[in-house]
């Protein structure tokens, strides 16, 4: 009996701001299967292709997930390269290089039970058109029975540190104590490389055999708490981490304070000496008026947002960059970096920003870096299992209400502008900016904020979270 790529429409796995996300017990083998048949018939028009690349992270639901795309790749009469637990980039990267599509199971930081696919054309992630042209197809394959067994390529993860270390001499970092914040990340088994080869002492810290759902956009007390004091034990220079599929970075300066994602981003792309950027709109606004760019165009958020916008930036300028608020760094066009040339990967990535923002701050460190570009100051977390039709009717019913929303949240001000351009951001009298919107991956609410000070920014965070969870909407 045969069954058909519908099986997405009754899984209840919903495509987000990057990927298809959902329970784990939404991926059952024929919902990944259907989720596989469908991607690869949408883009059977546009590119030829024997082979089919896949990669895991490290969710104990990912492997099973793994073997019935592989099967799906299979039974569409594919090869399919097994790639094992690597970052989604180091994914990304191999695929783009042999010219042919990938599959990454990744539910990036969200929560174990709930898991994700992310999907690569050959010539790099698929856009929103690409997401729906997958829910559309009407394909009908063979159910999976049974699970082929996972044989392990290792030459992505190989590529990805050649990628990196090739671009310095080997004794660059030499000198640096450098720790690696290992805990669940897919490439915790390669970030000691690419910094050892490149002359680093690395410390390997926190290694988990559970998932650890890191959010470099909401990085907890705890581990602020834990960066310093792992700074002083193991008398660091510089800590890397990322979130689960190794595609947004967490790193810390040699004061043991974690970096903003969009600062870091501003720091690497003025270290490349690019011309333009693509960054989603709740990126600090000192990047759009540091003046170190020809042009900072502003999009929604998610990186399918900022792909998109390359194609017009690269009708006019030679060298472009994105970034995000949660650090993920997508490198729009080649780039030569200390004479030598540094292939395009526009898909987020962990490495690059980290590399480029140490490799700026040898002589004199990092921190007074980011002291002079930080003359604005941002913040943000999320309530979770918070419903995103709640989320919705609130930014609904606010539309022309915004002043009273901010009543209702504890706040006597007016609003002096408005950017609906993802979600409801209103910026303040006193030029403070509060910015609500619904996670496109989970039942989350989160809020951004940005002040004159961090104490500021996160207090109007924390303010606001704790009202919204109570806000009366017939009140607006």
């Amino acid at each position: 009996m045969l069954i058909t790529t519908k099986e997405i429409q009754t899984s209840g796995v919903q495509f987000g701001t990057s990927g298809a996300r959902g329970l784990v017990t939404q991926f059952s083998s024929n919902a990944c299967a259907a989720f596989t048949h469908a991607f690869i018939s949408s883009i059977t028009d546009k590119f030829e292709f024997k082979r089919v690349a896949i990669a895991i992270d490290n969710r104990p639901s990912s492997p099973a997930m793994a073997q019935a795309c592989i099967q799906a790749i299979h039974d569409s009469g594919l090869e399919a390269v097994y790639y094992g637990v690597i970052p989604t980039p180091a994914l990304a990267y191999s695929a783009m290089q042999d010219n042919i599509p990938c599959i990454m199971v990744t539910g990036s930081h969200i929560p174990f039970d709930r898991n994700g696919l992310k999907f690569y054309r050959p010539d790099g992630e698929i856009t929103k058109a690409d997401e729906q042209a997958i829910l559309n197809a009407n394909v009908e394959f063979t159910p999976v029975t049974a699970l082929p067994e996972l044989e392990v390529n290792p030459k992505a993860a190989q590529q990805y540190v050649e990628r990196y270390t090739s671009l310095f001499e080997t004794g660059l970092l030499s000198g640096k104590r450098i720790g690696i914040y290992e805990h669940s990340s897919a490439g915790r088994d390669l970030y000691p490389e690419i910094f050892t080869q490149l002359g680093a002492e690395v410390i390997s810290i926190a290694r988990s055999d559970e998932f650890v759902p890191i959010d470099t956009e909401a990085v907890s007390d705890e581990d602020k708490a834990k960066a310093k004091a792992w700074l002083k034990e193991y008398e660091l220079d510089f800590i890397f981490s990322t979130d689960g599929d190794g595609d947004r970075p967490l790193v810390a300066d040699e004061n043991g304070d974690w970096l903003r994602g969009d600062i870091l981003g501003l720091l690497c792309a003025k270290a490349m000496g690019v011309d333009a950027l693509a960054i989603p709109v709740s990126c600090n606004t000192v990047i759009s008026t540091s003046g170190e760019f020809s042009r900072v165009s502003l999009t929604k958020i998610g990186s399918p947002y900022v792909i998109a916008e390359f194609d017009t930036l690269a009708k006019e300028y030679p060298a472009f960059v994105g970034f995000e608020a949660n650090g993920g760094f997508l490198l729009g066009s080649d780039i030569s970096v200390n004479g030598n040339t540094l292939k395009a990967l526009p898909t987020r990535d962990a490495v690059l920003p980290a590399l480029m923002v140490l490799v700026a701050g040898l002589e004199d460190g990092i921190a007074p870096l980011v002291n002079q570009v930080s003359t604005r100051f941002t913040d943000s977390d999320r309530v979770q299992n918070f419903a995103t039709e709640k989320s919705r009717e609130i930014l609904a019913k606010a539309e022309g209400q915004e002043s009273k929303l901010l009543k209702l949240l504890g706040y006597e001000t007016e609003v002096t502008e408005v950017d609906t351009t993802d979600g409801l951001r209103m910026t303040l009298a006193n030029s403070d900016i509060i910015h609500l919107r619904p996670s496109g991956n989970a039942p989350e609410l989160r809020c951004y904020a940005e002040s004159d000070s961090v104490e500021k920014a996160k207090q109007l965070v924390q303010t606001v979270l704790s009202k919204v969870q109570t806000l009366d909407t017939s009140l607006l």
